[in-house]
């Protein structure tokens, strides 16, 4: 081997180890990754915090709500929606737990709005019906303090 080829070839493997490492130690990361933006605080414009809840919080809806969140969110928040569900082991950060003074304090636009939306593993829930995201919402509310 001429030493312009084992050179070309040693900077070849140069680069590609430069870029192995710079993988391993971002991982996908980056500060614009998902990963990296589910670990900002996570918080609904104004105006849809605002929203009002225009569901009843009627014993239906309520059941309505608890039928949807067993459906789609039991396993990442659990049974009991305390974050603890058979998938929150992988991810980071935790699911949210619904029983929390923190959600529980947050104004029902807000909850909706990030059901809606979604963001890192949290999936959006868009293409439920409006009322049953806000039924959840009223479900949830029924959780303060368990």
């Amino acid at each position: 081997m001429s030493a312009s080829l084992a050179a070309r070839a040693g900077g070849l493997m140069l680069a590609l180890l430069l870029f192995l490492a710079l993988l391993l130690f971002y991982g996908g990361n980056g500060p614009g990754s998902p990963v990296a933006q589910a670990q900002t605080p996570w918080a609904a414009p104004e105006s849809e915090k605002a929203r009002n809840n225009p569901v009843a919080g009627d014993k239906k809806v309520v059941e309505q709500g608890e039928k949807i969140a067993k459906i789609n969110c039991v396993s990442c928040h659990g049974n009991k929606g305390k974050g603890d569900g058979a998938a929150s082991v992988a991810l980071n950060p935790k699911p949210a737990d619904w029983t929390s003074k923190r959600v529980q304090d947050e104004p029902d636009g807000e909850i909706f709005w990030k059901i809606t939306n979604g963001r890192g593993a949290m999936p959006s829930w868009r293409h439920l019906p409006e009322s049953d995201r806000w039924a959840v919402v009223r479900y949830i509310r029924t959780l303060a303090g368990k």
